[in-house]
């Protein structure tokens, strides 16, 4: 393991910090491509209905993509802690038992979703060609579970092993892979949702297949061998990554409650005004996750190797980025709302003012939305795996009163206003935990430094 670690003594923290978080960052713009893509095609070769119904296979979507981090994100955590202790063993138990997780919770994604699909779809208002568009689209990536979660996973555990770069070139290939077979599928083929779905599939197979050769490769830094799968180490993963599926479930329950919700006090073009101001926010989504997971490597290094105050100067870098990137494009959108939900539509005046109305209401606190995530994965850096779930339930319980009693009194303003004042209530609740936590680490770097000190007097 010498030479392998993934931060090395004389390196800054903000240099070790942006040498994760940079291709980090673009890896995670890249792959919210995928979305973002499928949206832009979407709304100029189908129109309003297709937005709609791609908007509610997303909530399914989201715990597919959820599972994917948990694995990712938990056995990435893992692996970084491993390797500040220089525990090679541990390191090679930790990637074949992740690979593992990444069939089974596959295999078992499709079966539920196979069965439970169109059920979930009709809760959320879909019916006839929003019902057969949405089925088409979920019953194609159900297929495809295994291979959604293991793209999402496979690179964050490249990147942990110390190749982010290369973890940001997979993904890229499959962004490039998936904007051109959209084109194809779509464009000229006319496949409609289905055609969006194959294509995003073979994207993915693309980036899987390439990490998978890069951990057989003499670039590993931790070789894929033939080891058993450890189930301590399994439990180990979950519990580090569940608060990356809660976060998911939180996100996939509550886009699917909004879709009720506009159905209920709006119709079709206000739920297709809502994917496209989602897809608007997910620009600064992926930027934000990009930035924050960029946290991870270095943090759960720091923690192995003991040197708390580096934890502390990194969030404190990571908080001010996430937060000050957020501010500014909250102003942007609001400068220029016309621009960016013509991006996804043309010709469709009710669609266009509905999209603008949106983005001024419901993008208000987009950089809380970064702040939340920036304290989930912190915990999960440090090993706090019960605050990291708090986080991110505690995130789905705020806000679920908030999207149910709003439009009582507002109407449709409400479902719109929901995310942001529930925000900012529950970021009053997060930010003193993490303070407690950093004065914590703070404290012992304090007590490191005394006794260092009484030593040397001695000596």
């Amino acid at each position: 393991m010498q030479g392998a670690t993934p931060v090395q003594e004389s390196q800054s923290v903000a240099g070790a910090f942006w040498r994760f978080a940079i291709p980090s960052i673009v890896a995670m713009l890249v792959s919210g491509l995928y979305q973002i893509i499928d949206g832009f095609f979407v709304g100029h070769f189908i129109g309003a209905d297709g937005l709609a119904s791609i908007n509610m296979a997303i909530p399914l979507l989201g715990f597919i993509m959820g599972f994917g981090l948990l694995v990712g994100m938990g056995g990435g955590s893992l692996l970084s802690k491993y390797r500040g202790e220089n525990n090679l063993p541990a390191t090679q138990a930790t990637l074949i038992t992740a690979l593992c997780l990444v069939v089974l919770i596959g295999l078992l994604a499709t079966a539920v979703f196979i069965t439970f699909g169109q059920g979930l779809l009709t809760i959320q208002g879909a019916t006839d060609i929003t019902m057969e568009m949405s089925w088409s689209y979920v019953q194609t990536m159900s297929f495809g579970a295994l291979i959604s979660i293991g793209a999402s996973a496979m690179p964050i555990l490249v990147r942990n092993d110390n190749s982010p770069n290369l973890a940001t070139v997979f993904i890229v290939v499959g962004a490039l892979t998936n904007i051109v077979l959209d084109y194809v599928f779509l464009g000229h083929l006319d496949m409609g949702l289905q055609g969006a779905a194959i294509a995003t599939l073979i994207a993915q197979l693309a980036t899987c297949v390439l990490c998978l050769r890069y951990f057989m490769s003499a670039k590993a830094k931790t070789k894929l061998t033939v080891k058993q799968f450890d189930k301590t180490i399994a439990t180990r993963i979950v519990q580090l990554g569940s608060s990356n599926l809660v976060m998911f479930i939180y996100f996939s329950f509550v886009m699917a409650f909004h879709n009720m919700q506009f159905m209920a006090y709006g119709d079709t073009t206000q739920l297709a005004a809502f994917a496209i101001v989602g897809y608007i926010a997910s620009a600064y989504y992926f930027f934000a996750e990009g930035l924050v997971s960029g946290l991870q490597p270095p943090v759960s290094y720091y923690l192995g190797a003991k040197q708390y105050k580096r934890i502390t100067e990194t969030v404190k870098l990571a908080f001010s980025v996430t937060v000050g990137s957020g501010i500014a494009l909250v102003i942007l959108f609001n400068m220029f709302p016309g621009v960016f939900v013509g991006i996804f539509t043309t010709g469709n005046e009710a669609l266009l003012e509905a999209g603008k109305h949106g983005i001024r209401l419901h993008l208000m606190a987009l950089f809380l939305d970064g702040f939340l995530f920036m304290a989930s994965v912190y915990f999960v850096a440090v090993g706090k795996s019960g605050q990291a779930l708090f986080v991110a339930l505690g995130n789905m319980f705020v806000q679920l009163p908030f999207l149910f009693i709003l439009p009582k009194f507002i109407g449709i303003d409400g479902v719109w206003l929901a995310v942001p004042l529930s925000n900012i209530a529950f970021v009053l609740i997060v930010l003193p935990m993490l303070l407690v936590n950093l004065k914590g680490l703070m404290k012992i770097h304090r007590q490191q430094n005394d006794t260092s000190g009484v030593v040397a007097d001695c000596s």
